[in-house]
């Protein structure tokens, strides 16, 4: 077998590797990429890809985490009413839903790689920019564009998915929510002690820190095979291989790689296609829901924590009349997080992963479609429940539970929608499907900060009625990915 030129080494050399499309002699073996990634197996490379891509979830959890953490101290800092903390988280995911249509298109067309390394400059540079904001319009504003291009890390799934042999995908990426969930903990470890100290600035620069690194070590990840033969780079596509199967020590299968490029990539009228219509559209709706009651959670929980709404008290604490300063005068009450408050959070975060073991069973188990129907039915039993009068313990309780069922849904529907469409469109699919779920995750501040206040049980109800909503679209997706291999085409 001819070994690839020197260049081909290089991840970013990979995509410029171009060649002429012949047709094989007449009886020679061929094979495909899907073939290809089969015969190579699991190794070497897949666990540095999954250390590498999966580190994208640390940087993105601690960016989007920052505002529950960081919410008490701007409120206080620009006495700010209940609508405008909302505000700051909604705008977030504004940013996140504009630019993650933009960057599925991006990446369809330019690559996938290009587009991660795009997505984490973006983002570091803003965040960075963010700790200096001079008033409350520019931190809404610069937060925006911190969601803007932490849309793009969906790309980092995409890589692992294009990558991973069928049998391997519905274990090892519900195992990628354990850098979520590191990213959580290490942003409200860091609150813990930041905040009190130096102050929410210096937390933000921080919080930068591990997405400026990881932009180090993606020149070791190279661009999807599967998106160079879906743009006709059958060479790079080739070299990759090569490269894989010499670090995991397998050997290529026999015959030239052979695949014809799709001219026609990104369209948003594919998603439209007939026989992928249903699907698209309920897809959305999942992925709104989900976000929807997952922020929802995470916001309600920092509301709870805040305000003390344990056995649905939400009247506030009586000021001495005597107290004539600023703070009493003012609509916007100002409570900081306690150490008791940072311990709950820490303990209701870590149930992200509590029902992992549960949900990659079901995922490969029960399928993909029934396991997000159970784990959504259970979330809307658990919305419920916190209604209960019930002591901090028990509502601790209720939380984690919550988390754990809300990070399941996440976990199986990235793998549903990563592995339901064909190559030529899975990045626009995930970055429509992530703009929808920005629509969710845009709406649940005003519910979980402002109407909560006003409504406890009507806010609950109507997170519940959602994930039942959620629970019986999952249940009817026509098309089943468990055990299917990734599409090439329509």
């Amino acid at each position: 077998m001819a070994t690839a030129p020197k260049e081909a080494e290089n991840a970013i050399g990979l995509e410029e590797i171009h060649m002429e499309r012949q047709e094989p002699p007449k009886g020679q073996k061929t094979f495909t990429v899907e073939e290809a990634v089969e015969t190579i197996g699991f190794g070497k490379f897949h666990i540095a890809l999954f250390l590498i891509m999966g580190s994208t979830g640390v940087a993105e959890a601690m960016e989007i985490m920052l505002i529950a953490v960081v919410s008490p101290l701007i409120r206080c800092e620009w006495q700010l009413q209940d609508w405008q903390v909302a505000l700051v988280t909604t705008m977030v995911f504004f940013g996140y839903m504009v630019f993650s249509i933009v960057l599925g298109l991006l990446a369809d067309r330019y690559g996938r790689w290009k587009i991660l390394l795009l997505s984490f400059l973006w983002a570091a540079y803003f965040s960075l920019l963010t700790s200096f904001a001079p008033s409350y319009v520019w931190f809404v504003f610069l937060r925006a564009m911190v969601g803007g291009g932490v849309s793009g890390h969906a790309q980092g799934l995409i890589i692992k998915t294009e990558f991973l042999p069928t049998k391997y995908r519905g274990y090892m990426l519900p195992l990628s929510q354990v850098f979520w969930l590191a990213g959580s903990l290490l942003i409200i470890g860091l609150a813990s002690v930041v905040n009190p100290t130096i102050g929410w600035r210096w937390l933000i620069r921080i919080a930068s820190i591990p997405g400026i690194l990881l932009i180090l070590v993606f020149k070791f990840i190279p661009e999807s095979a599967r998106y160079n033969v879906s743009t006709g780079n059958v060479a790079a596509a080739l070299a990759t291989l090569r490269r894989i199967a010499k670090m995991n020590g397998a050997a290529m299968p026999e015959g030239v790689l052979r695949e014809p490029a799709k001219e026609r990539r990104g369209r948003f009228k594919d998603l439209m296609h007939p026989k992928y219509l249903r699907t698209t559209l309920q897809i959305w709706i999942i992925w709104l829901g989900i976000a929807f009651a997952y922020y929802g959670v995470i916001l309600a929980s920092a509301e709870l924590l805040e305000r003390d709404l344990v056995c649905g008290s939400v009247a506030p604490p009586v000021q001495d009349p005597g107290d004539d300063s600023e703070e009493s005068r003012s609509p916007c009450h100002c409570h900081l997080f306690g150490s008791a408050a940072y311990q709950t959070m820490l303990i209701s975060t870590v149930g992200e992963i509590a029902l992992n073991p549960l949900n990659i069973l079901g995922i490969n188990f029960l399928g993909r479609r029934l396991s997000l129907c159970i784990t959504m039915g259970c979330t809307a039993l658990f919305f419920l429940l916190l209604n209960i009068c019930t002591s901090s313990a028990g509502m601790t309780g209720f939380l984690f539970m919550l988390r754990a069922l809300v990070s399941a849904n996440f976990n199986t529907i990235y793998i549903y929608t990563a592995e339901v469409y064909p190559t030529t469109m899975r990045a626009l699919g995930m970055g429509t499907s992530g703009s929808l779920c920005r629509v969710g995750a845009m709406v649940a501040p005003f519910i979980s900060q402002v109407l909560m206040s006003a409504s406890f049980i009507g806010a609950l109800c109507l997170f519940s009625s959602v994930c039942v909503v959620c629970a019986i679209s999952a249940f009817t997706l026509p098309i089943e990915t468990k055990g299917r291999a990734l599409q090439v085409c329509i």
